[in-house]
């Protein structure tokens, strides 16, 4: 796999952009009228405070104290980082809210406290405890954190969790259940080796002890050896409850015969010849950040027969805490949990191993660009596997039910699974799926505009983030000055720019250029001033003579005047077939509109030809396609000559016999809500319509527009489809994410 490069400067841009900070919160009810404000606020208000004040469980039902979870730091064991205060704490806390939020849909929201004395810190959240469903303790040193979740799980009466200690724990455990499976080991039977008694290291130790390794077979060390009874330095009472009698004392030692050795200490603790002392099928979780114990490749050079596991993403069975945070929160908000146990974890461990062993997805596979199947390989489930947020929180919230932590336990569970389904926004699925296929495509990016700022952050990052080379069209000073004022001066070295100055191919592209337009009205010298001048139709001719692989453009210029330029090299046009199709992503829905760049005023037959390549698409971005031709008429009511057209379409792919749902014509509230549609029993849509045509450009611009400005849409396209080579056109609004997007789309050879 290509790594990523990351700079400090991308890293900033990143927080900076478009707003400080990761997240802002917004109303989920109507404040626009005076008796919004009423009811929102003064007198309303009353009546929902006097309800609680009389039964406190009563606040899940009129607040969102049920899915609301603090993320609580001091900032004193920040990531790798150490004690950069609380202050400093505040990125990776607004990054941990936007996790539970993008995985489990559960509100996230950061709280730093300035204090390092624990009574301080307790006291603190305690008072704070009527406000959330659950607390999440994060980046707080040990032994203090061992004080301060110990007290604020006796004292409150919602879930506290440290996601360093039991985070690490869960899904060490999952992978270890799987890791033993495959060896044919039992937990009770192996002996265990842990390096790194710190918070997460002793959570784990103590989490696998509940699911049944024997305390005699646990050898626990830290940086002085082995804790055995007796030994009194570096010593406290968390570690004293995990001394064993034994005449063991270093690490080394420990290690021989063990089955299974956990790491949350540094990078090279373990050697080759501790890994060959070692049982057969040994279990190596090298987790330390951000470099392991000991790398894959020197535990599998000294033992073929090891199951290994880090915390890093570029190897396989990665130990990702985002696999359990937030779906213990999710299974345990929705049943007004009071605690969250070790049978709720030990739940969550177990279903993430079952999930793992399952059949994966395709989804899954084309994102991860590989076939993952359960084995030494794939122990662990991926972070973005689908499937996680309707198979994990039941199972704890199952836990909890059973072992009385539920103050309003679930009585429909499928319903509940359901319920689950619908809370994820399909679209970071998709945008993932994309990003790691246009990684594995690796595709030789061209970037039309290199004398714009924002397509030349767009092309750094392309190439630094290691979806493939990016080549700037452009003049190389002007390129240079404009990534140096950008902060960007080290990328000058990383990118190719490209101009008809210092190609050798201008001959060979003005000669196809001219065989192209000779006949329509262009001598040698329009053809030079275009080929040599023109970085549109320059960039478009490195494209037909496979000089790259796919092309961005648009940034600078109308789209429609770059589609002029773009059809002299190609046949880009309504007469070949080609459309427009641009993709909404809001409300973690997704909804294509076509013909978005290509037909002025379509017919029947044009408007079939741009269903078929907007199912095209649909399909390329993982969906399955339900087609509307959408108007202001429903069915043929009310009648209208200028909406015929749509009326016959549906009528030309029936003809064609295409293998999609279509249906027409029909209003967008009919096309888009199955209660709407509920009223035509003889509709043949089987849900609401993904890809929306339209009965003209005009309509298509408007729909985009109206819905990016009023309803905050994110916009993909117009994705360009039906052209022999990949070319996408990004509007002149365009971000430099924006343009990174459509740069994916056309690695990934999307329409």
């Amino acid at each position: 796999m290509t790594k990523s490069k990351l700079t400090p400067e991308e890293a900033l841009a990143f927080h900076l952009e478009p707003a400080p900070g990761k997240f802002e919160i917004q109303p989920t009810v109507p404040m626009t009228t005076q008796r919004d404000l009423s009811l929102a606020y003064s007198p309303g208000v009353a009546v929902p405070c006097e309800a609680i004040s009389e039964r406190p469980e009563t606040a899940y039902d009129y607040t969102n104290k049920g899915n609301l979870v603090a993320v609580v730091s001091n900032g004193t064991a920040v990531l790798g980082l150490g004690n950069l205060g609380a202050l400093g704490s505040k990125p990776v806390m607004e990054g941990k809210a936007v996790l539970f939020k993008r995985f489990a849909d559960v509100n996230g929201i950061d709280i730093e406290l300035d204090t390092e004395d624990p009574d301080a810190f307790i006291q603190a959240v305690k008072l704070m405890g009527p406000t959330f469903g659950g607390i999440n303790l994060e980046d707080i040193k040990a032994p203090e954190c061992f004080i301060i979740e110990q007290t604020l799980k006796e004292e409150m009466d919602i879930p506290v969790f440290h996601d360093d200690q039991h985070g690490t724990a869960v899904i060490c455990a999952a992978g270890l259940i799987n890791a033993l499976h495959i060896s044919g080991k039992r937990i009770e039977d192996c002996r265990i080796v842990l390096n790194g008694a710190g918070a997460a290291g002793i959570a784990c130790i103590e989490l696998l002890k509940a699911m049944g390794a024997r305390h005699d077979n646990c050898i626990a060390c830290d940086t002085k050896g082995v804790i055995h009874q007796g030994r009194e330095e570096g010593m406290n009472q968390w570690k004293s409850a995990h001394a064993v009698d034994t005449p063991l004392r270093t690490l080394e030692e420990a290690m021989e015969g063990a089955d299974v050795f956990l790491g949350v200490s540094v990078k090279g603790a373990v050697t080759p010849g501790m890994v060959e002392s070692m049982a057969e099928d040994p279990v190596i979780f090298a987790m330390a950040n951000p470099d392991p114990e000991i790398t894959p490749e020197e535990a599998q050079a000294v033992r073929a027969d090891a199951i290994i596991a880090t915390g890093r993403s570029d190897y396989p069975n990665q130990v990702n805490n985002v696999l359990g945070f937030p779906y213990l929160f999710r299974g345990a908000l929705d049943i007004h949990a009071r605690a969250i146990n070790d049978e709720m974890k030990i739940a969550c461990a177990e279903a993430l191993a079952e999930l793992a062993r399952e059949d994966v997805p395709d989804e899954v596979a084309m994102a991860y660009g590989r076939k993952l199947t359960f084995g030494r390989d794939y122990i662990i489930p991926t972070p973005f596997d689908p499937r996680l947020i309707h198979t994990v929180p039941p199972a704890v919230a199952r836990a909890g039910m059973d072992t009385g932590a539920a103050r309003r336990p679930l009585v429909d569970m499928e319903s509940y699974e359901e319920t689950l389904r619908a809370r994820m926004d399909p679209t970071a699925s998709i945008l993932r799926s994309i990003n790691a296929r246009a990684r594995h495509a690796q595709a030789r990016m061209i970037f039309a505009e290199g004398d714009d700022p924002r397509v030349l952050r767009a092309a750094v990052q392309y190439q630094r983030t290691g979806l493939g080379k990016a080549l700037v069209v452009g003049r190389e000073p002007d390129v240079k000055n404009k990534l140096e004022a950008a902060g960007l001066g080290d990328a000058v070295r990383e990118i190719e720019v490209v101009n008809a100055a210092n190609t050798r191919h201008l001959d060979q592209y003005k000669e196809f250029l001219y065989q192209r337009l000779q006949r329509k009205g262009h001598d040698r010298h329009d053809i030079h001033r275009l080929a040599a001048r023109d970085r549109h139709v320059f960039s478009a001719l490195m494209l037909a003579h496979g000089h790259g692989d796919g092309l961005v453009t648009g940034a600078t210029r109308k789209s429609a005047h770059v589609m002029e330029f773009i059809n002299h090299v190609f046949d880009a046009d309504a007469e070949h077939g080609a459309a427009g199709v641009t993709a909404l992503l809001h409300k973690g829905r997704i909804v294509m509109i076509a013909d978005t760049l290509v037909h002025e005023w379509p017919d029947e037959e044009d408007l079939a030809n741009i269903a078929e390549r907007s199912a095209g698409v649909a399909r390329h971005l993982g969906l399955v396609p339900r087609v509307a031709f959408v108007s202001f008429s429903t069915f043929g009511y009310p009648r209208s000559e200028r909406a015929t057209k749509m009326h016959r379409a549906p009528q030309v792919l029936e003809e064609r016999g295409v293998d999609f749902e279509f249906e027409g014509e029909m209003t967008v509230d009919v096309a888009l809500n199955t209660r709407a549609q509920e009223a035509y029993p003889f509709q043949r849509l089987t849900g609401p319509a993904n890809i929306l045509v339209v009965p003209a450009r005009h309509s298509a611009s408007i729909s985009v527009k109206l819905m990016q400005e009023m309803a905050g849409a994110t916009i993909i396209g117009p994705i360009l489809s039906g052209v022999d080579k990949s070319i996408q056109i990004c509007s002149s609004n365009s971000t430099a994410s924006d343009i990174l997007n459509m740069a994916v789309l056309a690695a990934c050879k999307v329409g």
